[in-house]
């Protein structure tokens, strides 16, 4: 049976792995040995496959589990790792003594059910901002936990969670929210050492305040790109989004379902024009 290290270290390309690191370039379908070059690549890859998702064009199952969580997966990661859609094999820590759930302990399934539970005990309909964004934070704090994939989680997650908010009055802007926000919150929202249950509360001000009205038929696509922002980010990024339309600071691109851009939208996200 493999090491633990020996498992870490078959995820990447033996030439690119530095041991005083622990890290490399991953083993890609695109055969990219540069890790800084296969960032750009698997945003490019993945950018069309998350507005097809956004747009509603992928038939996925709205189960609220991890075989739901699998399939978003999937979808945006095909073009770029043949592991996309399945779990990690190692264990992750990321600026938190807890680290994500145990591969060797069943903890990614638990955390699963646990929120495949949240969502389904929750009348998301009747809910108003403020009950929206307390159980919203308390899904993402338990699916950032579960933490299932060797990369792109942060992606996945934020698809999942579109799909939660479906249900809901509202729509999720992830651009209302800088990317040191985001993470603080999620780093945050981890476990206390050697407990199980996260903490959402620094999650709630998060998600009341990236949660619109939803407008019937219309799909809101964030685009990286326009604002400006990192397009490398890998575990809490940004959603990437459509093709480039605009070059000013920030960009909202509302989508009917038909698939036909609607307008723009600049500035605060109270403010708007077609």
């Amino acid at each position: 049976m493999p090491t633990p290290q020996e498992l870490w270290e078959s995820y990447f390309y033996p030439e690119t792995y530095d041991p005083a690191t622990t890290n490399g370039t991953l083993r890609n379908l695109l055969g990219e040995r540069d890790g800084s070059v296969l960032a750009q690549l698997e945003y490019g890859e993945t950018s069309d496959r998350y507005a097809e998702l956004m747009r509603g064009e992928v038939a996925i199952a709205r189960t609220y589990d991890a075989r739901h969580l699998c399939a978003i997966h999937q979808h945006l990661f095909q073009d770029v790792y043949d592991w996309a859609g399945e779990y990690r094999t190692v264990n992750i820590f990321k600026s938190t003594p807890r680290g994500f759930a145990d591969v060797g302990g069943g903890e990614i399934d638990r955390y699963m059910g646990d929120v495949q539970r949240l969502v389904d005990g929750t009348a998301w309909d009747r809910l108003g901002r403020d009950a929206f964004a307390e159980r919203a934070a308390e899904v993402f704090a338990y699916l950032n936990q579960a933490h299932p994939f060797r990369e792109g989680n942060g992606r996945a997650s934020k698809v999942f969670m579109e799909h939660v908010a479906e249900q809901s009055p509202f729509t999720l802007d992830y651009a209302r929210v800088t990317p040191a926000v985001w993470n603080d919150a999620s780093m945050y929202s981890g476990p206390d050492l050697f407990t199980y249950e996260p903490q959402a509360a620094s999650l709630v001000p998060v998600f009341y305040a990236i949660a619109v009205d939803r407008q019937p038929g219309v799909t809101l696509i964030v685009d990286d790109a326009v604002r400006g922002r990192s397009t490398l980010r890998a575990s809490y990024p940004n959603a990437p989004g459509v093709t480039q339309l605009r070059g000013d600071s920030r960009s909202v691109y509302y989508v009917r379902n038909d698939g036909a851009v609607r307008g723009t939208r600049n500035g605060n996200a109270g403010e708007g024009r077609e």
